[in-house]
């Protein structure tokens, strides 16, 4: 097989770093190209020396003038904003780009990446929440390639089958930190608790948005878009052991089921040896060592996020861009001792219902309307 040409996007997050780990365990299979990250300069200069990388970007202007920097050869192109993280997309000798930006942010490098016809590891989940409707046109089978574990899990079981003939897909979900809590409860947690997740290593804004459950919300809309079903063809169901990662049940009555340990760097190496499988770095599973395996309703009463995003992804259009960009104020907000959990949702229900949705046109109409939202729900959380 010839090596994969490999670009990471978020090279320093938490799936970034278990990419560097798959491809530490198969050198003769991938070769790093680029790498983009957002001020961890230290950690991408380190990264880049070791992999032997010619190209990086940040997407903070401020780390222009990084000390780290003057440790790379002179050979090595290094550029600063946005618009250098998403033309790493464009390179000459690009296999595959590894988006694993945070938030809105990464949309337009998932639709330059399939734009350019390389292949896309998505593991910006906000891509197709917020524009779906202008990437998945650009995308086939074969090149966009979900890195969630849930999703990578039903595009698993989908293979060998016809779509059509699926009824329903089952998305997993751990519960997060607060199963069980009731909403007064849930109004007084912190954001140290929030961001102890009993399951998965993950960054701080995709862990929040687990505990308030907006993140299955997003992956609901998410999951529209990339097998093609309506929102109520999608059920919720939360799994606290995390050992079932989503399941597709067909017209006959079957179910298909993707088990496993919960590791990302399993789902990251599936997406970037597809369609082989590589022996992984992951533990093996056990399965007489599993606790029994629990399946229950979310509370949708109580965490309310959910339900907002059902409601986006029912209505469509440019109203998931709203919600999206709402929630990420709201989450920054929380993280920075600004507000409750429950304010979160709270915000992100009266931004939509003061933007409304529209059919979606275009990136710089998304771009505008993300805008727009986020001011609002700036001014929503300044106003308490």
């Amino acid at each position: 097989m010839d090596t994969m040409r490999l670009v990471i996007l978020g090279a320093t997050g938490s799936i970034g770093t278990q990419a560097l780990d798959v491809a530490r365990m198969h050198p003769d299979k991938v070769h790093i190209v680029a790498l983009a990250a957002g001020r961890r300069v230290d950690d991408a200069v380190r990264f880049a020396r070791e992999f032997g990388c010619k190209h990086l970007a940040f997407g903070d202007e401020a780390m222009r003038g990084a000390s780290a920097l003057t440790q790379l050869d002179d050979d090595v192109t290094v550029g600063f904003g946005p618009a250098a993280v998403a033309a790493l997309t464009q390179l000459d000798d690009v296999d595959i780009v590894l988006n694993a930006l945070s938030g809105e942010a990464g949309m337009r490098a998932s639709y330059d990446t399939l734009k350019a016809g390389r292949i896309l590891a998505l593991a910006n989940k906000e891509s197709l929440v917020v524009g779906g409707d202008l990437i998945m046109p650009l995308a086939t089978h074969e090149t966009l390639l979900p890195v969630d574990s849930e999703h990578s899990a039903i595009y698993q079981c989908y293979l060998g089958e016809y779509p059509r003939e699926a009824r329903r897909i089952w998305l997993t979900c751990s519960g997060g930190p607060f199963r069980g809590m009731t909403r007064d409860a849930l109004s007084q947690v912190t954001a140290a608790q929030a961001l102890a997740h009993p399951t998965w290593n993950m960054g701080p804004k995709i862990t929040i948005d687990s505990a308030t459950l907006m993140n299955k919300g997003l992956e609901v809309i998410e999951a529209q878009h990339l097998f093609d079903v309506s929102t109520d063809e999608i059920r919720v169901v939360v799994h606290p052991q995390s050992c079932v990662h989503s399941m597709v049940e067909f017209v006959d009555g079957s179910v298909k089921a993707h088990l496993g340990v919960a590791d990302m760097r399993i789902p990251i190496q599936f997406a970037l040896s597809y369609p082989h499988r590589w022996e992984s770095p992951a533990a093996q599973p056990d399965f007489t060592q599993m606790a029994p395996l629990e399946f229950i309703d979310p509370d949708i009463d109580t965490f309310r996020c959910l339900a907002l995003a059902l409601e986006a992804g029912h209505a469509g259009g440019t109203l998931p861009c709203v919600m999206n960009a709402a929630n990420e104020v709201a989450v920054a907000a929380f993280l920075d001792d600004a507000c409750r959990l429950t304010d979160i949702d709270a915000t992100v229900a009266r931004v939509m219902d003061r933007m409304g949705g529209e059919a979606v046109e275009s990136l710089e109409q998304l771009e505008e309307i993300d805008a727009r939202s986020r001011a609002l729900a700036r001014e929503i959380l300044k106003r308490g």
